[in-house]
């Protein structure tokens, strides 16, 4: 018989019996559909990560004050001994010719009024840089400029949230709010920017760093902000700006450089492992289908040993009789593989539609692997039936009932 031929009767006997062959199919269908499945969420969330991480600039460098060596993210607030000031920045932006921007960033919190309206919100003092270092733009209006820092001026950028929260419909440009009990006039509403990795950026206040020294009554900043004008320059950025600081520190490297690249492929590193734990969890719905066929094909073995007896008599080898059976658990596997693909893809179109802010995407090579891992449980679990079916004696075959 040529392989054409083992493959029609391989068919030919799951069409025999086709609702057991169904029931035996679910174990396969239910493991590749959950592997898919799981490994599109963990994509997804790993491509809603980069969005996000995307969307606050790119190339950035992130300097924040006091020496810490854990790798993955910066020092905690806080924690640092030593500070950032003013002329670190303006060193940084002076001689770091890779730079393509650096913005210096003060942090604070505090009540903004208007009217009787009142709200605690974050509050930045930054300069014009941080505007296109974040990528954090103003929709109407002007943002910080050189001149508002230099003279300390009292004015403001409101987040969309704030500016709804205090003003509602109304226009705000030009109004006067208390931050701190002090008078700014708004001369800016942010463009909408929604939350990003659990945090508002439209619930903020910006104002002018120098400003915001004197608001907070600090001459320290949070952290400076350095946009790298190549993406391939990042690890030379980051050895110039260490060498900028590390001179005018008097030699002492008292301060913390983060590659936001670096930090983001530590959180890829973590995503990733949490996928593929959920994709073996998901794996191992497939052995217990491949048990379920072998279990089927050795039933399957018994009902037909007057055939094995019969095709053995008129000359079928025991080879032929090992491959008939193992492309019969093969085919089981591999229809149950496509089904899975196909309640796979279906699944997670549905999810995307019933549930539109959970992140899913499917990775091509997520359907190769399950197909491929399902055929392959075919194999392996059918072997043993396939075996015991090719050692039967003709004879006994023949005589059993």
């Amino acid at each position: 018989m040529s392989y054409l031929e083992f493959a029609a009767v391989a068919f030919d006997a799951l069409k025999t019996n086709r609702l057991r062959s169904a029931l035996t199919m679910l174990g396969v269908i239910i493991g590749v559909a959950a592997v898919i499945l799981l490994v599109s969420l963990g994509e997804g969330t790993k491509n809603y990560v980069e969005e996000q991480f995307a969307g606050l600039g790119a190339n950035i460098l992130i300097v924040t004050p006091g020496k810490v060596e854990t790798k993955g993210g910066p020092p905690l607030i806080g924690a640092a001994k030593h500070k950032l000031t003013l002329d670190d920045s303006n060193v940084l932006e002076k001689k770091g010719y890779l730079f393509g921007g650096v913005a210096p960033v003060v942090f604070g919190a505090a009540e903004v009024r208007y009217g009787s309206r009142s709200r605690n919100v974050t509050v930045l003092g930054v300069t014009k840089e941080f505007s296109d270092v974040r990528n954090i733009h103003v929709e109407v209006g002007n943002f910080v400029t050189d001149s508002d820092v230099e003279a300390k001026r009292r004015v403001c950028m409101l987040g969309r949230t704030v500016k709804r929260e205090l003003f509602g419909n109304a226009n705000a440009l030009g109004q006067v709010v208390k931050i701190s009990g002090a008078r700014f006039r708004v001369m800016g509403i942010m463009e909408r920017k929604g939350v990003s990795l659990g945090f508002d950026i439209d619930d903020i206040v910006f104002i002018p760093v120098r400003t915001a020294m004197d608001i907070f009554d600090t001459d320290a900043l949070l952290e400076i902000l350095i946009s790298v004008r190549n993406k391939n320059d990042i690890d030379s950025g980051k050895e110039l700006a260490r060498s900028l600081l590390f001179k005018n520190h008097n030699r002492h490297e008292d301060f913390t450089i983060t590659n936001q690249a670096a930090m983001l492929s530590s959180l890829f590193t973590i995503l990733d492992t949490l996928t593929y734990v959920l994709g073996g969890i998901a794996a191992i719905s497939l052995l217990v289908g491949g048990i379920g066929i072998m279990n089927i094909m050795l039933v399957t073995v018994k009902e037909r040993t007057n055939e094995i007896g019969i095709r053995k008599a008129v000359g079928a080898k025991d080879r032929d009789i090992l491959l008939q059976f193992l492309l019969e658990s093969t085919a089981l596997s591999a229809a149950g593989g496509i089904g899975g693909v196909l309640a796979g893809t279906l699944g997670a179109g549905l999810i995307r539609i019933a549930v539109p802010k959970l992140p899913v995407a499917i990775p091509p090579w997520s359907i190769v692997l399950a197909f491929t891992f399902s055929v392959f449980v075919g194999i392996f679990f059918g072997v043993y039936p396939a075996r015991k079916a090719a050692a039967l004696h003709p004879i006994e075959a023949l005589r059993y009932e």
